[in-house]
């Protein structure tokens, strides 16, 4: 008899066990995959809405909903410096692509409602260049939580804009600054001659065929201030996008493409392709 109660009791300390372990909190992080996925996040409701990219709302009471502002300063050289001013948010890069928790993710920066960049950070640099015309322009920056879902209040997605204006004189021009190396000066017959970028310590080879990505999208792990060459080669004609870079380059159809870029920022970063909207990789800057 006693022989039996104590084999009861251990197995109702193994079903409480069980049920404990179940109820754990959400992973932050799940393996990247070859297009964005809603991971199970807890936080807010998700609504049928969504936005202009597809992505779903996310749904929170007024109070304490994560806010932003936004505010564009003129930069001394090229384009503009845009302030993301939050409250009741984190900007959290290291989680991208996992379970939505409370007042926590990333930005959109929208140029006349397209969506431009990716924003991992309370400042970030737009090039006159992404300007397409001279004129007025709407900028927008909207909030999304790790898991790509717009954070959203009564039903609109938490956002703010700012408005600037592009001239058709010289000064929105880029401006490259100072020369890491020589300067270009006259060569051999008065030619001039360009210095060559340094060479790549470490090149990444991508296919895209519609959907797969080969290699498998995994973590690629770099040191800080090494020149990275994405070698990207897709079926179809799409865009290469490095996140908090903000660096991108066209991917023709059937013929391979190269960015090569300096891994000056630490973080993780995103690779993805803007028009089929697949991640390649994810860079961990350490």
């Amino acid at each position: 008899m006693c022989a039996r109660r104590a084999a009861g009791l251990v197995l109702a300390v193994l079903v409480v066990l069980a049920g404990a372990g179940c109820g754990g909190p959400a992973s932050t992080h799940h393996k990247p995959g070859t297009s964005h996925q809603e991971a199970t996040g807890t936080a807010g409701a998700l609504l049928d809405a969504r936005d202009e990219s597809g992505h779903r709302l996310r749904e929170v009471a007024a109070g304490g909903a994560p806010r932003v502002e936004l505010s564009a300063r003129p930069d001394s050289e090229d384009g503009w410096n845009l302030h993301l001013t939050v409250a009741h948010f984190r900007f959290t890069p290291e989680s991208t692509g996992g379970a939505a928790l409370p007042g926590r993710g990333h930005a959109h920066l929208l140029v006349d409602g397209r969506k431009t960049a990716r924003i991992y950070g309370p400042w970030h640099h737009l090039p006159a260049t992404a300007l397409a015309t001279p004129g007025r322009h709407t900028l927008t920056v909207r909030l999304y939580a790790d898991d790509h879902t717009a954070w959203a209040v009564a039903g609109r997605p938490v956002e703010a804009t700012a408005t600037v204006t592009k001239g058709d004189g010289p000064q929105d021009a880029p401006h490259d600054g100072p020369h890491d190396g020589p300067h270009d000066g006259p060569g051999k017959n008065g030619e001039a001659t360009h210095p060559q970028p340094p060479a790549a310590d470490r090149t990444v080879e991508i296919t895209v065929t519609g959907s797969t990505v080969e290699p498998a999208p995994s973590r690629i792990e770099v040191e800080r201030g090494a020149r990275i060459a994405l070698r990207v080669t897709s079926d179809r004609a799409d865009t290469l996008h490095v996140h908090g870079y903000d660096r991108t380059t066209p991917l023709p159809a059937g013929r391979p493409a190269t960015l090569t870029f300096t891994a000056d920022r630490t973080g993780l970063f995103e690779v993805e392709t803007h028009g089929s909207g697949l991640v390649l990789t994810q860079l961990v800057v350490r």
